[in-house]
């Protein structure tokens, strides 16, 4: 079915950006706001009416033009929305509304507002763009745009050099993972190619995969998923996600929860079709997200910044979509996506209301107390970590327990993976806790300047806690195991998988009062340790690996940074000024040279002429006799 609807999504948050690009610091930091989120909540509107236009296996269209056509290969500038499709449009436009609202509080006295929001609406275009897309090559302009507008967002505060270092670093990690996705795409389509199906439409992508050759699809899919483990914070190229908190808080939401580091899940639940071609692969990501899951849970026990807890948290809970997508469980990973997109943005939010009552202050050992100077902020963020934690009836609780059932009753699961999942689970509900006890119990370790001017934050800031929070609890209930509505909504996209009827018979209830027992005591421990005041000395040489990230910063900087600088050095130094130059001036000098010899020619005596023209004369004239 054709229509002209799903044009308008991504082209209200474009036009957006452009007048305030170019009108914002003239209309005013106030108007600027507000037509940005306008513009997010008109393409809110649009999706919500796409939405209900759909049917599961329906399928909506709207091409713009053809952008590229070389025979016999042809790419349009073409959208296309299905059940995938939807969900991941009503994430993006709908907490993106929300996350531009909250700004409109937060940066009400930044002097860059409006080119702040013009970025926020660059970004929900690019990752609309990414969703919509019918083909691969204009899904990889999404692609890029949003990790364009990350170094942009992540960079706003461009005065501090932490700043931009931050943005480069994410700038350059994702380009890494960048190269692999482009390396995949050619090698995807050579393969269309020789199979007559010169195409990369995802519905010809679909229809041909099953003639893919198996180590070809082996070899694409580990392509793919390398981009996504840059998108997507996965191991090895987790490490720019961290540091993306030195941009403003409402980035790190926006980020974090509803838009780039979603990409490369959405990327393997996308291509599903593709990716359940090649098992070594699936086992691959599988193996993969469970580490990146322990790894970045047991960095986040020992940090102290209450928004780098949040970040690290987010690796290890995209760790968890990877396993579920590694096991073939794609449903249960989008589900867990778009849950954790409320939970996860609502506890950012909250971390931001936190900073912005401490005047900037991010170290939650000089907070304490602040429980009943914030309640709004105070009990949105009990109701996110209780979700995070996987606490029954919370969004995370249904979500986490389906990616921990498939784990370990799915044909592509193993009881090793559930175990590293189920740990993890312990871990998560620990180091929220441990934030939560930090931040709002016991009493202030604040400075009383600091105290003083403690209060909670304006209703543009506490309104989208609020509807978040419900999020957070009321998301969940989709798949309820009575009435379940998500399997159903994405079957005909991802397929639907029960793994109750694969190998042996599991006890689901057991397996899910595993996981809520190890939540609570997370909780305990949290609780025992950080209830009241602190009880326990954080040092030690394993609590400073933990809070130095296992040294693997300095890892990177020893095995490439270093080396690529040392070698950039030389190159600057003896390379570049003794070859590249040496060349170029050596030909000038040649010129030169030549020139110099002509020089002497044109003496300007007209008796000298004369006698080169005599002398040119004889040569003619002897050579013709000599014809």
């Amino acid at each position: 079915m054709t229509t002209n609807l799903l044009r308008w999504i991504p082209l209200l948050p474009l036009a957006a950006a452009v007048l305030n690009v170019f009108f914002g610091g003239r209309w005013g930091k106030r108007f600027a706001g507000i037509l940005a989120s306008a513009a997010v909540f008109g393409s809110f509107l649009i999706a919500l009416r796409v939405f209900m236009l759909l049917s599961p296996d329906a399928v909506l269209r709207d091409t713009l033009y053809t952008w590229i056509e070389s025979e016999p290969f042809k790419a349009q500038v073409s959208f296309q929305a299905d059940a995938l499709t939807a969900v991941m449009l009503l994430v993006i436009t709908g907490i993106g509304f929300l996350i531009h609202l909250y700004s409109t509080g937060y940066m009400a006295h930044d002097e860059g507002e409006a080119r702040f929001f013009a970025y926020l609406n660059l970004f929900v275009f690019f990752m609309s763009v990414l969703v919509l897309a019918d083909n691969l090559l204009l899904f990889f302009v999404g692609w890029e745009g949003v990790g364009l507008c990350s170094f942009l967002l992540i960079g706003f505060w461009y005065e501090d050099p932490a700043n931009t270092t931050a943005g480069n670093k994410a700038f350059i990690v994702n380009r890494i993972g960048d190269f692999a996705f482009l390396l995949g795409m050619l090698l995807l389509f050579w393969e269309m190619n020789r199979l007559g199906v010169p195409s990369l439409d995802f519905a010809a992508l679909k229809d041909a995969a099953a003639r893919i050759a198996p180590d070809t699809a082996v070899l694409i899919t580990l392509l793919f998923f390398i981009g996504a483990t840059g998108k997507s914070a996965q191991i090895p190229l987790y490490v720019w996600l961290p540091d993306a908190m030195a941009g403003p808080t409402p980035v790190s939401a926006l980020i974090h929860a509803a838009t780039m580091v979603t990409a490369g899940v959405y990327l393997t639940a996308r291509l599903n079709f593709l990716f359940v071609l090649a098992p070594y692969t699936l086992s691959l990501i599988a193996i993969i997200g469970a580490a990146t899951a322990l790894f970045a849970g047991t960095i986040a026990v020992a940090q102290n910044d209450i928004k780098r807890v949040l970040a690290y948290s987010t690796v290890s809970q995209l760790g968890y979509m990877f396993l579920a997508a590694g096991v073939g469980a794609f449903s249960a990973a989008v589900f867990h996506l778009f849950t954790h997109a409320f939970f996860k943005a609502c506890l950012f939010l909250g971390a931001g209301s936190v900073i912005h009552a401490m005047g900037g202050e991010q170290d939650m050992r000089k907070m304490g107390g602040l429980r009943r100077r914030l309640p709004a902020t105070y009990w949105t963020y009990l109701i996110a970590g209780l979700a995070l934690a996987g606490i029954p009836p919370t969004a995370g609780f249904f979500s986490k327990d389906r990616i921990l059932l498939e784990a370990y009753a799915s044909p592509h699961g193993s009881l090793a993976l559930w175990l590293v999942g189920w740990i993890t689970a312990g871990l998560t509900a620990f180091y929220m806790f441990r934030q939560l006890f930090l931040v709002f119990h016991g009493t202030s370790r604040a400075p009383e300047s600091v105290q003083a001017h403690v209060h909670e934050s304006p209703a543009a800031m506490t309104i989208p806690l609020i509807v978040l929070a419900l999020g957070s609890i009321a998301a969940g209930w989709l798949a309820l195991p009575s009435r379940d509505v998500w399997d159903p909504w994405l079957q005909a996209v991802l397929g639907r998988s029960n793994p109750a009827e694969h190998g042996e018979a599991v006890n689901e209830t057991l397996l899910v009062a595993l996981t809520v027992g190890i939540a609570l005591v997370g909780i305990a421990a949290a609780y025992f340790l950080y209830g009241r005041e602190r009880r326990v000395r954080e040092d030690g040489p394993l609590w400073g690996t933990l809070a130095q990230k296992y040294y693997i910063d300095e890892l990177y900087d020893f095995l490439f940074v270093r080396p690529f600088t040392a070698a950039a050095n030389w190159l600057a130094r003896a390379f570049d000024p003794g070859i590249i130059d040496g060349a170029v001036n050596g030909v000038a000098g040649l010129v030169r040279g030549i020139s110099a010899s002509g020089r002497r020619l044109q003496s300007g005596n007209v008796q000298h002429y004369l006698f080169a023209f005599l002398i040119g004369t004889i040569l003619i004239f002897v050579y013709w006799l000599r014809r």
